[in-house]
């Protein structure tokens, strides 16, 4: 095959699968049967362009490339043991005058199928392994090397959320204006899910969290609806920061301690831009606070010139309207960047007094470093201790945490 037809239609699958796909599954009424089937014109497309040349308008070629081979696998399965005759009748008549190649229909498509993979019904790992695999393109190996789990486990999990889709039959469409606020938040929570996991495998999980914010891009053109602007600002906002947080060797550096020449000053400006038009809305949630937090960090030429009081009135905002504690955690540090040391220890051993986060390590890593800034050193020493504990062995992503933990606790021996 010549090498330039070639990596046209690579090129194709990687920006174009996700819209075939959603197209055909709207067409075809199945999630396997259109898999199959856009694999297979674009086998047909590898066959045929180096003879024919590429078709002026690719996309519609393959859907309806793709549309067609269903349709005839189906007739003769259906010739052969006399099976599916009522099912083929209705995607006939379903297909019969359905556009192929409107970009706004397409558009709808795609996102009737993010509704579709981050459905209630599904297990939240399903959700997860479902997007990526679907509306991402991503293939099993490469999500479940990011997931550190097998190809075999990750596969399991898409063919479990498949099935529920099938067996309760989850319709492919986009919810209902009532229904919306419920169900996006799904969705969001989807994509976050997604973004954090890349984020915190540090530099291994890069390519995780740029597809967190393709897809936070992909919801704000579909979408545009102030919390999918306070999502795609508050990824942007941290990704910004990913080449200062571990040292040439991996360690881990601290928010305070960070090289900020090194944060990527043009994804900062689009996360306070994205945060900022939120904001404007009045319709905003906890997504864009935390973004608006996260910008006040980005804004900052230093760990001293942080408007902590700033972040301080953002968290007690976000406690009101997401009340948990980790945010009171979080705050309790904000606390104690404004009002004192003291101040912020106080608020965390009530937390951890009430039993919350008691197994959380961050808490009491937190709360070591604290004392530590207290002098009070036995005390910092042990809940380093405590949250060195908690750490999961042999965790590859807690590494650069437990290397950090063990650094300080010998530093107050």
């Amino acid at each position: 095959m010549p090498e330039p037809i070639s990596r046209t239609i690579e090129t194709l699958y990687r920006t174009e699968s996700g819209r075939v796909l959603a197209t055909l599954v709207r067409l075809l009424g199945d999630l396997d049967l259109a898999e199959e089937a856009m694999h297979e014109a674009f086998a047909v497309a590898l066959e045929s362009w180096p003879r024919t040349g590429v078709p002026e308008k690719p996309r519609p070629w393959l859907i309806s490339t793709a549309r067609f081979r269903a349709i005839d696998g189906m007739r003769r399965r259906a010739r052969l043991d006399g099976a599916e005759t009522d099912l083929i009748a209705h995607i006939e008549a379903r297909n019969s005058d359905a556009p192929t190649g409107e970009d706004d229909e397409i558009e709808d498509d795609r996102l009737r199928l993010i509704f579709t993979c981050c459905h209630p019904a599904l297990a939240p790992e399903g959700q997860v392994a479902l997007t990526l695999r679907e509306i991402c393109g991503l293939t099993t190996e490469e999500i479940a090397r990011a997931f550190l789990v097998t190809p075999a486990t990750l596969a399991q999990r898409i063919v479990r959320a498949k099935a529920v889709i099938r067996d309760k039959a989850i319709p492919y469409q986009v919810p209902g204006f009532q229904e919306l606020p419920a169900r996006l938040g799904a969705v969001l929570l989807v994509v976050y899910l997604i973004f954090n996991e890349g984020y915190s495998a540090e530099t291994t999980g890069a390519g995780l969290s740029r597809e967190a914010i393709r897809l936070g891009r992909l919801l704000l053109d579909l979408l545009p609806e102030p919390e999918v602007m306070g999502l795609l600002g508050l990824m942007l906002l941290q990704e910004s920061r990913r080449a200062a947080r571990t040292s040439p060797g991996g360690d881990l550096i601290l928010l305070e301690q960070q090289d900020r020449s090194l944060w990527n000053r043009e994804q900062i400006a689009e996360g306070i831009s994205l945060t900022e038009s939120a904001l404007r809305s009045r319709r905003f949630g906890a997504y864009t606070l935390q973004a608006a937090i996260a910008a006040v960090h980005a804004e900052s030429s230093s760990a001293d010139s942080t408007d902590w009081r700033q972040i301080k009135l953002l968290y007690d905002r976000l406690l009101r309207i997401h009340p948990s504690p980790v945010v009171e955690l979080n705050r309790a540090v904000a606390v104690a960047m404004c009002e004192g040391p003291e101040q912020g220890l106080r608020l965390i051993d009530d937390l951890l007094e009430r039993g919350h986060l008691a197994h959380y390590h961050l808490a009491h890593a937190a709360r070591a470093d604290l004392c530590r800034r207290l002098q009070r050193l036995p005390e910092a020493r042990a809940s380093y201790e405590k949250a060195l504990a908690l750490l999961v062995p042999d965790n590859d992503r807690q590494e650069a945490e437990r290397r950090f933990l063990t650094r300080r606790i010998e530093e107050l021996k």
